[in-house]
């Protein structure tokens, strides 16, 4: 079972990116997807899920309003479109994959490699 994380690069504050993750060996058909980051020196943090049986999405306060979170059931991707990036967006981002959904890394199974996206001012 893979997850292969894409789609991280360098972009200037106030600009986007598109993250993928697509899964391979398995279907997630039951499964919540989520999406993490680790910033240099601090904890893996949630930033945004949803359910891969429902439309249920999740965000974290952080990035409300400027991601949206969304899936592709036919080819077992999720995105993460990520507007208005700050440089405290800057982090590692992985992608994650459970059988039920929740806010805490230590409870995801699945995990990608990582895709690092850096925000300058």
């Amino acid at each position: 079972v893979q997850l292969q994380a894409s789609g991280g690069g360098l972009v200037q504050a106030g600009g986007s990116l598109r993250l993928s993750c697509a899964a391979s060996g398995r279907t997630f058909s039951s499964y919540a997807r989520g999406w993490f980051r680790q910033a240099p020196g601090k904890e893996r943090e949630f930033v945004a899920a949803i359910g891969w049986s429902d439309t249920n999405t999740y965000y974290a306060n952080a990035v409300k309003g400027r991601f949206a979170i969304s899936k592709d059931n036919a080819k077992n991707t999720i995105y993460l479109q990520m507007n208005s990036l700050k440089p405290e967006d800057t982090a590692v981002y992985y992608c994650a994959a459970n059988p039920r959904f929740t806010y805490y890394a230590d409870d995801y199974y699945y995990w990608g490699q990582g895709t690092l996206v850096t925000v300058s001012s």
